[in-house]
């Protein structure tokens, strides 16, 4: 009869050792990432600035949100909206073929190996190189900045959908494959009914994310409120910058807790 080994007992010695090492190697990290900081102070012009961005958002530009112009900020703030969602229902779309090439249980450990290689390239880019790079095809506004949030959003959306398939229940893709079902009939019958609910959960959770970039994007010329904004802070206009921050909180706040609520009743 065999006996069961016992597992040798790591001595504390050891463990203090490698404890300290452990601490002395962040600490380390910590100490080279803050000495490769070159901080020069605050500028002269810091406390004006402050005070000044402060007076704006007590005494916000109100005319400007009744500009109902294409130059207004009802428009800035619509298209902003409209580019997040563009881009979250593209990426939302195509993630799903990448995240299935992706999954080990659905088309075998070597092809998702190079399926979990193609969306970590996607998400490697960031939405605004993305967007510089696609105002340079298709030129600057809404367009450049769907793309770019679509683009970027497939990546990670990718990884997200193909760890909900690959944790999902496989004897329903088993038994149905046992029955004679194809591949089509095992994707919509056994595999999308099981993932979808985690699906638009991610989904939604990463509309607020796209509504938070689209903001942003802008600033490069892909639309949105990003351009607005800072041609106001580059102008000291801190009234009309006032308003647009508070109406970007009140907008980003809103679409949260309508997202939140919504993903609480999917999942």
């Amino acid at each position: 009869m065999s006996t069961l080994s016992k597992p040798v007992p790591i001595k504390p010695k050891a463990n203090s050792i490698r404890r300290t090492l452990i601490f002395i190697i962040v600490l380390s990290l910590i100490i080279w990432a803050f000495d490769g900081v070159n901080y020069n102070g605050l500028m002269p012009s810091a406390s004006g600035t402050i005070i000044g961005m402060w007076n704006g958002i007590m005494h916000p530009d109100v005319s400007y949100l009744t500009d109902w112009t294409i130059d207004g900020l009802p428009y800035a703030i619509v298209e902003t909206i409209a580019i997040a969602i563009s881009g979250t229902f593209v990426s939302g779309v195509l993630a799903i073929p990448f995240a299935l090439i992706a999954s080990q249980n659905i088309v075998g450990r070597r092809v998702s190996k190079v399926g979990k290689f193609v969306i970590t390239m996607i998400r490697t880019f960031p939405e605004l190189i993305l967007a510089l790079i696609f105002i340079g095809i298709v030129g600057p506004g809404a367009p450049a900045g769907i793309l770019a949030l679509g683009v970027h959003s497939i990546g990670m959306l990718g990884k997200l959908f193909s760890e909900s398939i690959e944790s999902m229940d496989i004897g329903v893709k088993e038994a149905l494959e046992s029955c004679g079902g194809n591949s089509t009939e095992v994707l919509f019958r056994a595999v999308i009914p099981q993932v979808l609910p985690e699906f638009l959960s991610y989904t939604l959770f990463r509309f607020e994310i796209n509504m938070r970039a689209a903001a942003t994007l802008g600033l490069v010329g892909a639309g949105g409120i990003g351009a607005p904004l800072i041609f106001a802070i580059k102008a000291r206009d801190w009234e009309r910058t006032g308003i647009i921050v508070i109406v970007l909180i009140v907008t980003v706040t809103i679409i949260d807790i309508i997202s939140s609520r919504i993903r609480k009743k999917l999942v």
